[in-house]
């Protein structure tokens, strides 16, 4: 894996907590196999989540009516969209691999985050119509979404008053990931951190190294529905 690109995309206010660690495993485990790690680390950037006029920089394709999907498109095309956007898009199109480091809220990634996909990922860069799922633009790259969560590992069991974890995943690993072309990796999760001792966090966080260190040879996940709905 050495020369290998990654991304850590991490959003998370307290460098402490086990997302904070958890982050910081990562940049260091694959750090040391000789990969270059960058992280965007959305709080500390004051990551703009809203997807607004001011994502384009000079004049809109149609002044008379505002289309976001539209405008950000044709400003791909001119390289017209805010510096941040272009910064964000140079990272992701040099990455090889794409982790996703998140606390769980209400069955999904934080606001901070999701802005980023609603942002970052525009037409012309991602996808392209009808270049989507397995032809979407970012073919080549791997994905892992790697969270924790309140609920214990029980309560997104199958039978579980959550319902299975996968059904949460098909809008981030399938809908934004896989419809990009991107492959995805199994998820990390982390069940229920701050419900455990601190000796059971640290476990966390060592089976997160230990992982990394055998990553690249890892093989994508099924992303058909199936593998979600089974």
């Amino acid at each position: 894996s050495p020369g290998r690109k990654v991304l850590i995309v991490y959003a998370h206010q307290e460098p402490k907590s086990l997302n904070g660690s958890l982050k910081r495993v990562a940049v260091e485990e694959l750090s040391k196999q000789g990969c270059s790690v960058t992280v965007s680390d959305l709080y500390a950037m004051q990551f703009e989540p809203r997807a607004t006029r001011n994502d384009i920089v000079g004049c809109l394709h149609n002044s008379e009516e505002f289309n976001y999907g539209v405008e950000t498109w044709e400003a791909y095309k001119r390289g017209g969209l805010s510096s941040d956007l272009i910064e964000e898009q140079k990272k992701v199109q040099e990455a090889d691999l794409l982790i996703f480091q998140f606390p769980l809220y209400w069955f999904s990634m934080p606001a901070i985050m999701k802005g980023w996909m609603d942002r970052v990922l525009v037409q012309g860069f991602a996808y392209e119509f009808p270049n989507c799922y397995d032809s979407g633009l970012l073919k080549n790259k791997l994905a892992l979404f790697s969270f924790t969560t309140g609920g214990s590992r029980e309560m997104y069991a199958k039978g579980g008053i959550s319902g299975d974890i996968r059904y949460l995943l098909w809008p981030m690993q399938h809908g934004i990931m896989h419809f990009c072309g991107v492959k995805v990796l199994a998820p990390h999760i982390c069940f229920a951190p701050e419900y455990v001792s601190e000796e059971k966090r640290k476990e966390m966080l060592t089976a997160w190294a230990q992982r990394l260190k055998t990553l690249w040879k890892e093989e994508p996940i099924n992303c058909s529905p199936e593998w979600y709905f089974k």
